[in-house]
């Protein structure tokens, strides 16, 4: 069986051996653009990638391609419907990544709420040295407990955050989905979420229908004390909006970890105003790489790549 793997390097320093020890012959690629795709799966039984996109175009030059192990969650990168409609199986990974982003989801909350990017800068710079005083309290700090932290998308990530957020003595708000008045007594609609949210923190897939959730229109229904927090997916906030809702003074920051483009361009204008507006932070897409949790992952692959060689196939992805 040949195997590609298609961007090691998305993985880190992470060892890929639980996988290629299911087959004798692997090509593996430290990164693969759209244009290289194509003819480097071409005579592949088995792929795996982690964001290489496999399009429509691609898939149909293959030859003998069984299955894709997507090292991921999120499978947006595969033309799910051309694999199908090719006889190829799709897999990806589930919750392997849930400790180490609720506890990034965390630590954006406290540092936005702690002002510490600001008070490290501080420190750096001299100002504390400077002080007349013992301390610092250029920056308003506030507590998280007594705040209430609004939920969209209560699935595993968002339940582990929620959980999180009780034992900071946060109140916890779950949105019902968007569109919709109420999915059972403990959702609550989301435009009413959003006006009762003092940080509000997304947890939902990148659909079609909620593409740029977080606009204009949303946006204004929060408050101005109010904090966005986006470990998800970057397409789920309009860009503009959130600047000029920072900026405007109409929202109190936000964290996110996730932008629409990623790598981001050059001159990409969420990067360019976190230069300038201390309450807006962005990490760079790395609240799922704790190291424990890349090894989990690469073992869920393993376990995948491994029942659906022997006839058990799981995790398989859906149109």
């Amino acid at each position: 069986m040949h195997g590609i793997v298609l961007d090691a390097e998305s993985m880190g320093n992470t060892s890929l051996e639980p996988i290629l020890a299911l087959a004798d012959d692997w090509q593996i690629y430290q990164f693969s653009s759209p244009e290289q795709v194509a003819e480097r799966i071409r005579d592949a039984d088995l792929v795996v990638s982690n964001k290489a996109i496999i399009t429509a175009v691609a898939l149909e030059q293959t030859q003998q391609l069984k299955l894709i192990a997507v090292m991921a969650t999120g499978t947006n990168n595969v033309d799910i419907q051309a694999a199908h409609a090719k006889g190829v199986t799709v897999c990806n990974v589930k919750a392997y990544g849930t400790p180490a982003v609720a506890q990034h989801t965390m630590a954006l909350m406290l540092n936005l709420a702690t002002q510490m990017p600001n008070y490290l800068v501080d420190v750096t710079q001299g100002k504390w040295q400077q002080s007349r005083v013992f301390g610092l309290l250029e920056h308003p700090i506030i507590e998280l407990s007594g705040k209430t932290l609004g939920i969209v998308g209560s699935g595993e990530l968002g339940r582990a955050v929620a959980k999180l957020g009780e034992a900071f003595g946060m109140q916890v708000l779950i949105s019902a989905r968007p569109g919709q008045l109420s999915q059972g007594s403990d959702r609550v609609p989301f435009h009413e979420l959003l006006g009762r949210s003092d940080f509000l923190s997304l947890h939902c897939p990148l659909t079609t229908e909620n593409r740029q959730l977080m606009n204009s229109e949303t946006l204004a229904l929060l408050s101005p004390q109010s904090f966005l927090i986006n470990t998800a997916r970057g397409g789920l906030v309009d860009s503009k909006a959130l600047i000029n809702a920072i900026t405007n003074g109409k929202l109190a920051g936000a964290a996110l970890d996730t932008l629409d483009v990623e790598p981001p361009l050059p001159g990409d204008p969420l990067i360019s105003a976190a230069a300038h507006l201390p309450n807006l932070l962005i990490t760079p897409h790395n609240a799922w790489g704790a190291i424990e949790s890349r090894q989990r992952l690469v073992l869920q692959v393993a376990e995948n790549i491994s029942r659906f060689l022997n006839g058990t196939p799981r995790n398989m992805v859906s149109s």
